[in-house]
């Protein structure tokens, strides 16, 4: 008999409490695009053949001007101070030679060297910026490719906070990480 009632008391439970579901999961829906490892050294190649092309690859065509900008003025001011140095080593030369320069009554022999040592000065720091903004473009065109392969979801979230401190009465800034599982 004891044995029966243990086998009866084997009911189907009638308060069954169904799976919660959670609300705050990744859905499967969403298109994520797989990580291309390859992409950020193929933008940088691009960049480093043609100035701007690694942007056009990334699809940041805005920034293409800049790149150009950037290298126009610093081969500008290289031509300039070229132009510049020349005609003062020029009229350095003629002066040695005995001849008339353009420069004759106005700027001593001193004056002349200074002025090409200034003008050879600055046509290297433009060939230095040149080539600064050559390398950046092809930094930044390499960046923005890893940038472009990173998950930016709104499950993660960085915003700046400010409150008030109740016992001071000043003002406190912060930043605020959320992170939703």
């Amino acid at each position: 008999m004891f044995f029966a009632w243990t086998i009866s008391a084997q009911q189907q439970d009638s308060l069954m409490v169904e799976e919660p579901v959670a609300r705050d999961t990744i859905s499967k829906d969403k298109d994520y695009k797989p990580y291309n490892a390859l992409a950020p050294a193929k933008a940088a190649f691009y960049s480093a053949v043609l100035p701007g092309l690694g942007q056009a690859y990334n699809g940041r065509y805005w920034k293409i001007p800049i790149v150009y900008g950037g290298l126009g003025v610093g081969i500008y001011f290289y031509i300039k101070n070229d132009d510049q140095w020349n005609r003062y080593r020029d009229a350095y030369k003629a002066r040695l030679a005995g001849r008339e320069d353009e420069f004759l009554g106005r700027l001593s022999t001193d004056a002349l060297i200074r002025a090409q040592e200034v003008y050879r000065k600055n046509k290297e720091i433009s060939i230095l910026v040149t080539a600064g903004i050559y390398v950046l473009n092809i930094i930044d065109a390499n960046v923005d490719a890893h940038l472009q392969q990173f998950n930016v979801s709104e499950d993660l979230t960085l915003k700046p906070n400010m409150r008030m401190d109740n016992y001071t009465g000043k003002s406190q800034y912060g930043l605020s990480l959320n992170y939703k599982f």
